[in-house]
């Protein structure tokens, strides 16, 4: 089995141009891809000075820090495996993500001290090494917090011991089939499953993507969604992969991110629906114009994006808009639109190298349009769940086919249209409806900003759909039920119509359907109590 380390990426870029900007911090500290490569070599041999060995779990707890991507490079230098922790997660979820993955450290931003000290108050013996707000990139000494000094591990702070460290690193030998990341799925059903991704499948993977988009050296993405989120730490592998350059924020924040666009010439950005529409917003009740012009198109997945909404990108941000599709477990990404190979409301075509199948309940493959679920087969996909043979077995066929879990049907032309999950299904009366369907035409209506379908009992029909909308402006019930019932079938118009001043989000900016259903069980219960 040939050998490669997945790190490799970042080495490769700074032999070919050291002085290349590879990262602009949210502190728009310059960072060249030499330097990078020195801390990802200090970060490598720090981590083997505490004890981590190849194989290892380490468990990261980040806000968006450059930091956050040395670790995790410098982990997988020396063959050890980075758990990247979504820290919008309760302490019990991120608590239990570090017991089941086995993790040796949990290494924490300042800013997430609160949450690392639950962890490791729940975790007998969980160890803990702290990163400073402020590392010295400004030219200053790195200092430690205020109550620094009074903490258990004041010894082990990051940034006072990388700097102890040599600037040369020899990568472990990894075979292309050794672990090289274990992030864990948002576990909206049940508790999160650790997705054990392969070295030569994240190079297959991030190589496959890079040549979709057609990502140059020259180019620039700015990102402001979570590192630890696929979304944007695909694109943080893109840009290492390709050499070009990326602009980090510390929030989606609509002025900073155009302002970013506009003063470092950021050539394409990606995002998920809900950062989109934030973007829209602000430009139409901005009072400044923004200098847009560097920017030759944009990355919208994740998440379901209605027509509306891709056609409002297009013209506020004046770029072409590609849709695309993956998941944790799938490679991550699996679908891509491209130039010249774009649909609206399509997540597009398999990566190169990449297979799918629409199937039927028997397992069959289905005809084109007709709507089924989405395996994808690929050598990025997954080679099981950590702790999870079972599942392991139900979701991964022995010859390598992942079972998504989500609706879709494709057209003749071979693009994928995704529909939602299989489970969030809506049986009326011997009828599916797909809460995405109901939504996308829901989100016509000029006066809805934002929606959120859902299932409720019904006596006659089994179930039938409730909608949660965010309006622009006085909307009545009725209206809105009929405005559904004269685009779409009468059948799965939404019954109960419920106002929301806004919708509760995850941390990659996916409606939360979990606090959704939440919620609405709350509202029925208080129904039929009447309270």
């Amino acid at each position: 089995m040939s050998t490669y380390n997945f790190a490799e990426l970042v080495y490769t870029a700074a032999s070919r141009d050291a002085s290349k900007i590879a990262i602009v911090t949210a502190q728009d500290w310059e960072i060249t891809y030499g330097e990078l490569s020195k801390r990802v070599s200090r970060a490598g041999r720090l981590f083997t000075a505490l004890g981590i060995q190849p194989g290892d779990r380490v468990s990261l707890l980040f806000v968006n820090d450059f930091r956050f991507l040395e670790i995790c490079f410098g982990l997988i230098a020396i063959g050890a495996v980075p758990v990247p922790m979504n820290s919008k997660l309760g302490a019990e979820t991120l608590s239990y993500i570090y017991e089941d993955s086995g993790s040796r450290i949990l290494v924490y931003h300042a800013a997430m001290t609160d949450k690392a000290d639950e962890v490791r108050r729940r975790v007998p013996g969980a160890t803990g090494l702290l990163c400073l707000e402020n590392d010295g990139l400004d030219g200053s000494e790195a200092q430690p917090a205020q109550a620094a000094g009074e903490r258990e591990d004041a010894a082990r702070i990051y940034d006072l011991l990388l700097r102890e460290q040599p600037d040369e690193l020899e990568l472990y030998p990894t075979g292309e089939r050794d672990l090289c990341l274990l992030p864990y799925t948002s576990g909206s059903t049940g508790r999160p499953k650790g997705c054990r991704l392969t070295h030569g499948g994240q190079l297959w993977n991030v190589s496959a993507v890079v040549e979709a988009r057609d990502i140059r050296p020259e180019h620039r993405i700015v990102i402001s969604l979570p590192l630890y989120h696929k979304n944007a730490m695909m694109s943080m592998k893109g840009v290492f992969r390709s050499g070009s350059s990326a602009v980090i924020l510390d929030a989606p924040d609509p002025e900073r991110i155009l302002s970013a666009i506009e003063r470092r010439r950021c050539t394409y950005i990606s995002g998920v629906p809900a950062l989109y529409r934030m973007l829209v917003t602000h430009l139409k009740q901005s009072r400044r114009a923004y200098d847009l012009s560097s920017l030759q198109y944009a990355v919208c997945g994740s998440s379901d994006a209605p027509p509306e909404l891709l056609e409002d990108i297009r013209t506020w941000l004046g770029a072409d808009v590609y849709e695309g599709y993956g998941l944790t477990e799938g490679g991550p990404v699996v679908l891509e639109s491209r130039k010249g190979l774009h649909k609206t409301g399509s997540a597009g075509i398999p990566l190169s190298g990449g297979e799918i199948r629409i199937v039927g309940e028997d397992e069959r493959d289905l005809p084109s349009g007709e709507v089924g679920e989405l395996w994808v087969r690929n050598p990025g996909v997954a080679d099981g769940y950590w702790n999870l043979p079972d599942v392991t077995r139900r979701k991964i066929t022995g010859d390598g086919w992942l079972k998504t879990g989500d609706a879709a049907r494709q057209d003749e032309e071979g693009f994928v249209y995704i529909v939602g999950r299989q489970d969030d299904m809506i049986n009326v009366g011997g009828e599916n409806v797909y809460p995405k369907e109901v939504e996308n035409i829901l989100l016509k209506h000029p006066l809805i900003d934002d929606v959120c379908v859902l299932p409720v009992d019904h006596a006659l029909k089994g179930q039938v759909p409730v909608a949660f909308v965010v309006t622009g402006g006085e909307l009545d019930k009725e209206e809105i039920k009929r405005f559904f019932i004269e685009r779409g079938p009468a059948y799965a118009h939404p019954r109960e119509i419920l106002y929301r001043d806004s919708l509760p989000l995850t941390g990659p900016g996916k409606v939360d359907r979990t606090e959704m259903k939440r919620i609405l069980a709350q509202l029925t219960a208080e129904n039929q109590t009447g309270h």
